[in-house]
């Protein structure tokens, strides 16, 4: 009888065998594939003209909203690109995963004055995932 030979390739960027996801990391890809659509589609409406923003004239970041949708479609195309990195447990993925949100975090705060209740929602989200990732690091760095 013959045995069909194991025909999984390990390469570069593969885990290693044995190796799953921790939940820490699992949640915090689901977040970042939360977070990133979300900042598209703010994005999207900022870039429309909608009309569910408020413009103020005295504010130190303010931006056209088409510039907004730009920055938002960038932020929120590289969190998904780092959330599917995370799934796929890459190395890269967690420490850029940490300053995508971060950058996220920081673009979300400048436009609190566009539309706080979209905004301060997916500032929380962007907590979580730096936190998630980062406490991923610490639980690595003990057990070495």
């Amino acid at each position: 009888m013959t045995s069909t030979p194991d025909k999984t390739q390990r390469g570069h960027g593969a885990p290693a065998e044995g190796r799953s996801l921790d939940s820490e990391s699992l949640a915090a890809a689901a977040i970042l594939m939360l977070s990133g659509p979300l900042s598209i589609l703010m994005g999207a409406s900022a870039i429309a003209n909608d009309s569910l923003f408020a413009l103020s004239s005295h504010y130190a970041y303010r931006f056209g909203l088409t510039a907004w949708g730009v920055i938002h479609i960038v932020v929120g195309a590289a969190l998904v690109v780092v959330g599917l990195g995370v799934v796929a447990d890459r190395k890269w993925a967690r420490s850029v995963g940490v300053v995508a949100a971060g950058i996220s975090l920081v673009t979300q705060f400048m436009f609190v004055p566009y539309y706080p209740a979209w905004a301060i929602p997916v500032m929380v989200l962007d907590l979580l995932i730096v936190l998630l990732l980062t406490r991923y690091f610490f639980k690595v760095r003990r057990t070495v």
